[in-house]
């Protein structure tokens, strides 16, 4: 199966693999001694970010909208409130991940940001994740919201790169080896041209 829209995880985790505590705080996330490494390029190349009801819950109790312009779609079979948002783009949707997929493509997105721990594991789980970037934090803190939960069966990674940044920091890159193959765009083959006949002498 192919498809030409790719899912993408870019998330920060404690060395134990949370994503925040159990009360939903990610101070542990900030060491204050961090440099860039790659999410202001990463959120530039995604068309779409896809969060789950706590991730957005979450945003709301921080009191700032965190995409920009860019479009969110939170994932919820419950209304939520986005009238609190100015000069953003919030939309709902409810259903299972490979309809969420089918509803993006077909709408032209073309890179997701899958953000969350519920949204990424289900994503996860329904093999839909493509490449996932998982940057360490130099912290224990024992427990939280884990990145990873149960799965079907075991899903192959394969190693892209690893880097380590000032602050302790160290970042991991996998591609999902069973992830559907993307679809190649298909370049129209020119006509051929004509030769222009050469008479023949006798």
């Amino acid at each position: 199966m192919q498809r030409s829209i790719k899912l993408s995880v870019f998330c920060g985790v404690s060395v134990d693999g949370f994503l925040a505590r159990p009360d939903h705080k990610v101070d542990f996330l900030d060491t204050h001694e961090q440099e860039p490494h790659g999410y202001e390029e990463f959120y530039g190349s995604v068309d779409v970010v896809v969060i789950g009801r706590n991730t957005y819950q979450f945003v709301v109790s921080y009191g700032q909208w965190l995409y920009g312009k860019k479009p969110v779609v939170v994932l919820s079979s419950r209304p939520i409130d986005s009238s609190w948002i100015k000069n953003g783009v919030v939309e709902q949707m409810a259903g299972e991940p490979a309809r969420i997929v089918a509803e993006l493509e077909a709408r032209g997105y073309r890179h997701a940001y899958i953000d969350g721990g519920v949204t990424i594991q289900r994503f996860l789980a329904a093999e839909l994740i493509d490449r996932m970037v998982i940057s360490y934090v130099p912290v224990l803190i024992g427990s939280g919201m884990p990145l990873f939960g149960p799965l079907p069966h075991d899903i192959q990674l394969r190693h892209v790169a690893t880097r380590t940044y000032r602050g302790g920091l160290v970042q991991n890159e996998y591609q999902v080896a069973g992830a559907p193959k993307l679809a190649k765009k298909q370049t129209p083959t020119p006509p051929a041209k004509k030769k222009k006949g050469v008479a023949k002498k006798r």
